[in-house]
């Protein structure tokens, strides 16, 4: 049986020290002890805090993401560092998931089916090296999400797998959008002025709408 130490165990579950050291003292989650009273805890604390039972058959993905295929090598440093994290912690994969796409795209084909199968409540445990591998933003959403079908996602939160290029690239697409939305209604904003009727209807709507708010005062 695998044993953890608290910080391992801590991410595992998704929370703090502080927040274990804390549930040990209340009996909320009692810690294991050594013989030299250092705490650690077992993966059958682990099911058992989850509500899950050891015969449990829902599957273990591995999950790694780079944005182009130009960084191919560092999606297999990222499985490769997954599958050794989880054979030292004793646990089994099921199935490894490699994608390129941008972590900003909800619309990747193998993620949203992965998505599908947590609804399903086919996937026990997703792991990843890090939140940005999942989505770029709103992963507190998705990890609540998955949590209501059961399924943990373990952060390996290896920074260096990570790229800063990729961040980069992110921002720039952002930009990119917004600058395109802005561009957007600048040449709406002349289409109304190039329409006089149009334009004029709008100076009336605001003339009208001055007028009720005087009336209010």
């Amino acid at each position: 049986m695998t044993n953890y130490k608290p910080k391992e165990f801590a991410e595992l579950l998704g929370v703090s020290v502080k927040t274990l050291q804390r549930w040990d003292r209340e009996g909320t989650l009692t810690a294991n002890r050594t013989p030299t009273n250092r705490r650690y805890y077992t993966y059958k604390q682990y099911l058992e805090f989850k509500g899950i039972t050891e015969d449990d058959t829902r599957k273990v993905i591995l999950y790694a993401r780079v944005s182009t295929k130009n960084q191919k090598d560092d999606l297999q440093n990222q499985t490769a560092f997954l599958r050794q994290f989880c054979n030292a912690r004793g646990m089994i994969v099921d199935q490894c998931i490699e994608e390129y796409g941008s972590g900003l795209n909800y619309n990747r084909k193998k993620w949203n089916e992965l998505l599908d199968e947590v609804m399903e409540q086919k996937i026990k445990t997703i792991v990843i090296t890090h939140r940005d591998r999942f989505v770029r933003f709103g992963y507190d959403w998705f990890e609540r999400f998955c949590a209501k079908f059961n399924t943990t996602i373990v952060v390996v939160n290896n920074e260096s797998l990570s790229p800063q290029e990729e961040l980069v690239q992110d921002i720039v697409s952002i930009l990119h959008v917004f600058s395109c939305r802005l561009y957007g209604l600048r040449k709406y904003k002349k289409q109304i002025e190039g329409d006089d009727g149009l334009a004029k209807e709008l100076q009336d709507g605001n003339q009208s709408y001055t007028g009720a708010d005087n009336e209010d005062q």
